[in-house]
């Protein structure tokens, strides 16, 4: 006669501790500002820069002064044949009266990150009555996030 046997399992168990950090960090990209033609008239156009930043990550977007020497960051210069110049401003309104430039809590733009992209407008203006050489002008703006 045949005899079963039982085999017997047993188990133990451990948990395994799964952590991370999460930086604060932020990502920019912007669009270019066309302002197109320009005869003499003031000139309006816009641009947007993204700003994406880890959830609640406070933020500053600054915009540097531009390319030309004698631009500042109330004043910027595009540049054009012969190294004329054709001024314009950026502006953080739509009634364009708030410079926007580098310096943090004084002209700066400021928000708090959501993990999602957030457009901020570019607003930017060429004042009328330059009567500058004829040609294509342009310029480079830098924005940097301090965060």
């Amino acid at each position: 006669m045949a005899i079963a046997s039982s085999a017997s399992a047993a188990t133990v168990t451990t948990t395994v501790a799964v952590t991370a950090t999460v930086q604060a960090t932020c990502l920019v990209s912007a669009t270019s500002l066309a302002f197109g033609t320009y005869a003499g008239v003031q000139v309006d156009a816009t641009s947007t820069v993204s700003v994406t930043c880890t959830n609640t990550t406070p933020y500053n977007v600054g915009l540097d002064a531009g390319l030309a020497t004698s631009a500042t960051v109330t004043t910027r210069s595009l540049t054009g044949p012969a190294a004329a110049v054709l001024s314009y401003s950026l502006f953080s309104d739509t009634a364009r009266t708030v410079n926007w430039g580098s310096t943090v809590s004084t002209d700066t733009l400021a928000g708090v990150g959501s993990g999602a992209a957030q457009a901020l407008t570019v607003y930017g203006r060429i004042p009328a009555s330059q009567f500058v050489t004829p040609g294509a002008y342009t310029d480079t703006i830098t924005a940097t996030v301090t965060f």
